[in-house]
């Protein structure tokens, strides 16, 4: 089988849709499936030499949306002798490209909303939903009725993908989505992660490792956590990931107003050792986001053995409920503050227990080759 990958853009920067494909591709290698990468990236960017498969680069691109001309050309080109092609993400010219391309083509397309068609945006941006509703008729609401399948990473995602627009169409499908369990020694990696911010030795570590975003609701995080930081002296906030609004100096302002600056680490976005040296450093993982499609740290967290506390509207929430992996908690502060508070009432015998849960949902759920045989398996049958 080989298939064709289609993406706005492979930068890791952008989150997790990009790091499950990067996962995803040695196990669907072990299928015997060969595959390519198409992304909207001018050559030569630097994360393309990451990608574990033949990456076409088709940029640059014109504006936020990503339009460049001839791309349904050029899409169709490179479709031709794959068996089929998974459109990852909407909203993008990529996406209309792709439809223009395929429809009427012997090649069946399959579509990864990515959870971008949840009602969160509508209510949370109105003015970007009036401009997607005019946007919707001509373009998304066609790649999706005439996809062979759309892909939806939990049952939450597909339900609420039916709530934000009239006339919405498609097949849709629940597939698993996953990413890589951590190689290397736990131990090598916790010690490196300490010995480059020696000022963790000895805390006990909540750890946030996402973007810094509103959506991720970190500010909620960091006012829950000044509250019950007085349960221990010890307990300290490292906060892991890029800062892709400008949030940042706003936040570390208000942790100097609550008077916890002391207590946070901000390390940026991590990666390799100190990525994973992170997660078993730490005694919990935190996300409080409003709106999570899935949550690739999340299940990396998981596969490391560490508890979890995640908002409600994360798409796997009730999955991580269900295992007894986590907690799942309102994307409030009075929320996210009880969880937390929960958190700390634990044993050490419970937080080890709630690990091992963490771990086995991983392992039946979350794991890259799982995600790569449901796939395959369901490109067949729909093929």
């Amino acid at each position: 089988m080989k298939l064709l990958h289609l993406i706005r853009s492979l930068n890791p920067d952008g989150g997790g849709p990009m790091e499950g494909i990067r996962q995803l591709i040695p196990h669907l290698d072990q299928l015997g499936v060969e595959t390519t990468v198409a992304c909207l990236d001018p050559p030569g960017s630097p994360w393309l030499d990451e990608m574990p498969a033949q990456v076409k680069a088709l940029g640059p691109v014109i504006g936020n949306y990503g339009y460049r001309p001839g791309l349904p050309a050029v899409i169709a080109n490179l479709a031709f002798g794959h068996d089929a092609v998974i459109v990852h993400g909407l909203w993008q010219y990529h996406a209309l490209a792709a439809w223009r391309a395929l429809a009427k083509s012997n090649t069946p397309y399959f579509v990864f909303p990515h959870g971008m068609l949840d009602p969160w945006f509508k209510r949370t941006y109105p003015l970007k939903h009036f401009k997607k509703l005019c946007y919707w008729p001509l373009a998304d609401y066609r790649l999706l009725r005439d996809a062979r399948s759309v892909l939806f990473t939990a049952d939450k995602e597909r339900l609420l993908a039916r709530e934000s627009f009239s006339y919405y169409k498609a097949h849709e499908h629940v597939v698993a989505f996953g990413t890589a369990a951590p190689t290397g020694d736990p131990s090598r990696q916790r010690q490196a992660f300490l010995d480059h911010w020696p000022e963790l030795k000895d805390r006990r570590v909540l750890l946030f490792l996402s973007r810094i975003h509103p959506k991720k609701g970190l500010d909620l995080l960091i006012e829950a956590f000044a509250t019950v930081k007085c349960w221990d002296s010890r307990l300290h906030l490292v906060i892991a990931g890029p800062d892709s609004t400008g949030w940042r100096r706003i936040l570390e302002q208000r942790a100097v107003e609550l008077g916890i600056a002391d207590h946070l680490t901000w390390t940026g976005m991590l990666r390799g050792d100190l990525k994973w040296g992170a997660f078993h450093a730490a005694e919990l993982f935190c996300l409080p986001s409003h709106q999570e499609n899935f949550g690739i740290a999340i299940a990396e967290a998981l596969a490391c053995g560490l508890p979890v506390a995640i908002a409600d509207p994360v798409n796997i929430s009730s999955d991580v409920s269900a295992a007894g992996a986590g907690f799942i908690h309102a994307d409030t502060k009075e929320g996210t503050e009880q969880a937390l508070v929960q958190f700390l009432q634990l044993t050490e015998e419970d937080r080890r227990r709630m690990g091992l849960l963490g771990r086995q949902l991983f392992d039946q759920k979350f794991a890259s080759a799982q995600a790569a045989q449901a796939l395959v398996d369901h490109i067949k049958c729909a093929c």
